[in-house]
């Protein structure tokens, strides 16, 4: 995996490994240890944060607090570091929680370009997905917590409590209410890989000849599309429903000026995406959500914050 974490936790943790020369046998173990584990542990602070620069953050301070601890009384590395990621994700969502409040229009999760194993690891795409990720904003940070470590990562209930600081009767209350919330809101009906890849090349065609009628035959009459541009692009303050109305919308959004679109398949979060460009300059990012091999679901992300690394960065595994 390459994120901006590995210009962060990582090169911070083996620069300094590093720096203390071959003597501190057990700071240099630590980072190994640190380093091995590190795709989980962006992976969890993601799901628990829906932003890649948040998880980085926290994986940083995961990283500072692991080289303090003696190994010789750890049990289980990794549980440990999920416990400290946990802990340090949930004070930090917490926080994010506020700053969301008051952030202009809608607001989507930071997106991730994910390699083809990502894609074929059907739990972990989910898991990742657009469609959910939004889902859990509507969770408390202690229901999301339990659910991503339970539903996402099959921790037993002792090792969640550990993380969350509650009772293993309590997490197993949360658990069964966050996956009750989750399941009456995410998508139900499934389409394979391939089905999926026919939907968003279609959807893609019809979007880069601006192809009305084209887009009407991919999309769900129920449609949902979610823009977010921070305040900073225009975006749609609230969502657009119906198939008719997010047609007209994404149509007209690209008919307004005189622009040279071109419309490039990606992967983003797991799932087949497309990324925007207009007059050369990537302009945002479509999460697309396919059930019965048509659209329900559009994630379009122009917030530019958000799209800093899309460009640049090499494709996630995010295990």
């Amino acid at each position: 995996m390459h994120t901006t974490g590995e210009s962060g936790a990582r090169r911070q943790a083996e620069g300094e490994a590093a720096s203390l020369g071959d003597g501190d046998h057990a700071t240099l173990a630590a980072t190994e240890t640190f380093v091995a584990h590190r795709n989980l542990l962006f992976t969890v602070a993601y799901e628990m944060l829906g932003s890649a620069a948040d998880a980085d953050d926290v994986l940083q301070e995961t990283w500072l607090r692991w080289v303090g601890v003696d190994a010789a009384h750890v049990d289980s590395p990794r549980a440990y570091l999920v416990r400290i990621t946990t802990r340090q994700a949930l004070n930090r969502l917490r926080s994010v929680k506020r700053r969301r409040e008051a952030y202009v229009g809608s607001w989507l999760p930071e997106p991730l370009l994910t390699t083809p194993d990502v894609a074929a690891d059907v739990e972990l795409a989910e898991s990742v997905s657009m469609g959910l990720m939004v889902v859990l904003e509507t969770l408390t940070p202690t229901e999301r917590a339990v659910f991503v470590l339970r539903e996402a990562f099959g921790l037993d209930y002792a090792e969640i409590a550990a993380a969350v600081e509650k009772s293993s009767a309590a997490v197993h209350q949360i658990a069964h209410r966050a996956r009750r919330h989750v399941e009456a809101r995410r998508p139900r009906r499934a389409v394979t890989a391939r089905e999926a890849q026919a939907t968003v090349e279609a959807f893609r065609r019809a979007l880069e000849t601006r192809d009305l009628q084209g887009l009407l035959d991919v999309l769900a009459p129920e449609v949902v599309a979610i823009s977010d541009g921070g305040g900073i692009k225009q975006a749609t303050p609230r969502p657009v429903i119906g198939a008719d109305k997010v047609a007209r919308f994404m149509v007209g959004g690209l008919t307004k000026h005189d622009i040279a679109l071109t419309v490039e398949p990606t992967a983003i979060n797991g799932s087949p995406a497309l990324a925007l460009h207009i007059d050369g300059e990537l302009d945002g990012v479509i999460a697309v959500r396919v059930e019965d091999t048509r659209i329900t679901g559009l994630y379009f992300v122009r917030n530019p914050h958000k799209l800093t690394h899309i460009d640049t960065e090499t494709p996630l595994t995010l295990r």
